[in-house]
């Protein structure tokens, strides 16, 4: 080789080696035949040409030269040294010395070299072809991979020991007349090593030739990827012609790039994530331990596969972390397009494995103590009733469940079917199809349960005590009003609704009775009307006894889903003539203001001869009101905790005709035992034609059930 002081020169013959003012050198560098050495390049006129051996061979000792890194930048001088004096072009002509034509490092070697080592799949991508795949993959593939890796670091090496530093690093061999070095140490001839570089290179690309198409139509024949499906087709000899092409014309877009050092890098990334979804899902199927996970292999365990995965990424981001992260984009893509749109398979996927376990630990995690008042959220069971064509009779408890739940915390929907399982079975699994379907439509996120029993009553009662599981089980019922039980015949129209109210009090469970379901507003409406142009909705709140803020939550919850957002808040509280109204209002608009809720607070003051006899016995004597206030006074700067309450009433205005709804939550006192109270102050006539519903104040009536008096008022 031809050597300027540190550089390294091209296309020079080595007779030419010489800075004689005649010799073609001195012409380049000086500009001429008749310039001086003072109008030469002044790297050229300070150090000297020399000619130094190329192959030295391994008893010159040029390997510890070669150990240390000699990595350069693009457009830098191939030199000995790192000095910049010697590396630097420093604005002036290149002349004859060889440049880097691409920045190097580790991590770019890295990426270049493993493209070299990617057929450990190529077992694995002819296992239709083995006659015992499960043995011959795992013993070609690491003879394979110990005979592949001992000849190539033998390779490198051996070149370490033999070649000079400024040789190894001339990648296309410029400055030995463009050969390559390996066919300048080849024996008996040259030829040797082109030819056979000639065909391993087109060894490897039939490989890939006869591999890729075969898993290309593998793939478009599962469907999984909808828009390969032109793909799927063969040909007349079962050769897989279209994905041949489509190969084929990949493979020619990468050589057109002009130089696969560029290529490599990219490549790297898709074989690296593919052995590294590879590691990942044997990692999960063993900590999974599922059950058709049973690998032959004895000497494998979990944490090889994880072993594996990590040096995958380390060396992904290694190479090129902005091809880790377009590579990485471009499969997580892909994955949630199969997803959305690929066929389902009869495989499953390691993802549903890891939801189960996580579902596991998480109800674990539940178990361990009782819920925080800050963390509660109502958990809701709707009570659907099924018409005889196994369809819900009210679809708006679907809507106003959604609107509650704003897509949040759980949601079970149960019904009941009168009957014996073994030959209603069909029936209840066409209506657990029919409310999943309902749900759907009403965007209700959540779980269906039916239960076939021997009565109604007893299936809503077995639903209350077993739906849910460990901490995921619901607190709140969604119970729908007995409309018509004045004018049926049949008593069991009421007695279930009352019965159910006193399980769902046993359960120490929140009730909500919407009254009116059929005018509550869907899901895609919005709660308001227009009064002189302007937009006015109001949720009304009748507090009677300070609950703990469960009908403080309650509008809350529902201002949170579109339909009640631009709603006002209103709290209505009574009093008698003799309490301090004007102390109670301001009490209470610093205990919303401490709360956080935004919401107009108004004051009725009632005569006692307004208010029954049973309302002012439970809610409305003196001690109890003053109670209440000094609660407030003493918990303005307290959280808000949700606790057992007696009895409230939520009214909705939600339109500017005279419907009014009523949801009443109901529960026992602690002390009652199994007497309990039942109390209800409105009651709603449905008239046929206009629909309007009237509230009218009527008798009490008692109504024996079960040796349990119940006061009940229509």
């Amino acid at each position: 080789m031809c050597v300027l002081g540190q550089r390294l020169l091209k296309d020079v013959d080595i007779t030419d080696c010489h800075d004689d003012p005649n010799g073609p050198l001195f012409q380049l560098f000086c500009g001429g035949n008749n310039s001086q050495i003072e109008d030469c390049e002044p790297y050229f006129r300070t150090n000297n040409l020399t000619v130094v051996q190329g192959i030295k061979g391994l008893a010159s000792g040029v390997f510890l030269d070669n150990i240390q890194n000699s990595f350069l930048e693009l457009g830098q001088f191939i030199a000995r040294t790192k000095d910049p004096d010697d590396i630097e072009p420093l604005d002036r002509p290149n002349y004859n010395q060889v440049l880097v034509d691409i920045t190097t490092s580790f991590t770019i070697l890295i990426g270049i070299f493993f493209p070299s080592v990617t057929g450990i799949m190529a077992g694995s991508n002819r296992s239709g072809d083995l006659a015992d795949a499960q043995k011959s993959i795992p013993v070609g593939t690491i003879c394979a991979i110990l005979t592949t890796s001992t000849v190539y670091l033998s390779t490198v090496l051996l070149f370490a020991g033999t070649v000079d530093n400024l040789l190894l690093r001339d990648k296309f061999g410029q400055s030995i007349g463009g050969k390559l070095v390996v066919a300048n140490i080849a024996w008996p001839n040259q030829w040797v090593i082109l030819i056979g570089s000639f065909l391993s290179t087109l060894g490897a690309g039939l490989q890939s030739l006869t591999g890729a198409p075969r898993l290309l139509q593998a793939i478009a024949k599962d469907g999984i990827i909808p828009f390969l499906a032109p793909f799927a087709v063969s040909s007349r000899r079962g050769e897989p012609t279209r994905a041949l092409v489509l190969t084929v014309l990949i493979c020619q877009c990468g050589i057109l790039l002009g130089n696969v050092d560029y290529l490599a890098p990219l490549l790297s990334m898709f074989f690296l994530m593919c052995y590294g979804f590879v590691n990942l899902a044997c990692a999960v199927q063993t900590l999974l331990r599922t059950p058709n996970w049973r690998p032959r292999f004895k000497y494998y365990h979990w944490s090889l596969s994880f072993l594996g995965l990590s040096l995958c990424i380390a060396v992904m981001f290694m190479t090129s972390w902005y091809y880790a992260l377009l590579a990485m984009g471009m499969a997580g893509c892909i994955y949630k397009y199969i997803e959305y749109r690929g066929a389902e398979k009869e495989w499953g996927d390691g993802i549903r494995g890891l939801a189960l376990s996580a579902a596991r630990y998480s109800l674990l995690r539940l178990e361990e103590g009782p819920p925080h008042t800050k963390n509660w959220r109502p958990q809701i069971l709707i009570l659907s009733k099924l018409t005889p064509d196994l369809v819900p009779k009210y679809r708006k408890m679907f809507a106003f469940a959604a609107q509650l739940k704003a897509g949040k915390g759980l949601t079970v929907c149960g019904a009941v079917i009168p009957g014996d399982f073994t030959r209603c079975s069909g029936e209840a699994m066409a209506a657990k199809q029919s409310l999943r379907r309902t749900m759907d439509e009403e965007k209700v996120k959540g779980f269906v349960d039916v239960l076939v029993a021997r009565n109604i009553t007893d299936g809503l009662n077995h639903l209350i005590q077993t739906s849910g599981l460990g901490g995921m089980k619901p607190n709140t019922v969604l119970l729908g009003w007995p409309y018509g039980w004045r004018q049926s015949e049949d008593e069991k129209t009421w007695q279930v609704f009352l019965q159910t109210v006193r399980n769902v009090s046993a359960a120490r469970m929140a009730l909500l009775v919407p009254k009116g379901i059929n005018f509550f507003p869907d899901s895609s409406e919005k709660v308001f009307t227009r009064v002189l142009d302007t937009v006015v909705g109001n949720i009304d709140v009748w507090w009677i006894v300070h609950d703990g803020g469960l009908l403080m939550l309650l509008p809350f919850l529902l201002k949170q889903h579109r339909t009640w957002k631009n709603c006002k808040m209103r709290i209505f509280t009574v009093a008698q003539m003799e309490d301090n109204s004007i102390q109670m209002k301001k009490d209470l608009k610093m205990f919303l203001y401490h709360l956080r809720i935004e919401a107009e607070v108004e004051v009725v003051e009632m005569v006692d001869s307004d208010i029954s006899a049973y309302t002012y016995e439970r809610t409305l004597m003196m001690e109890q009101r003053n109670q209440m206030l000094r609660e407030l006074r003493l918990n303005k700067k307290e959280s808000l905790g949700v606790k057992i309450f007696e009895y409230e009433i939520l009214s909705f205005s939600p339109s500017p005709s005279p419907t009014i709804v009523i949801l009443a939550s109901l529960s026992l006192k602690e002390g009652d035992g199994d007497d309990s109270s039942i109390h209800s102050e409105t009651q709603q006539d449905e008239k046929s034609g206009d629909g309007n519903i009237q509230e009218t104040l009527g008798q009490e009536e008692d109504l024996d059930a079960d040796d349990n008096k119940l006061a009940f008022t229509p």
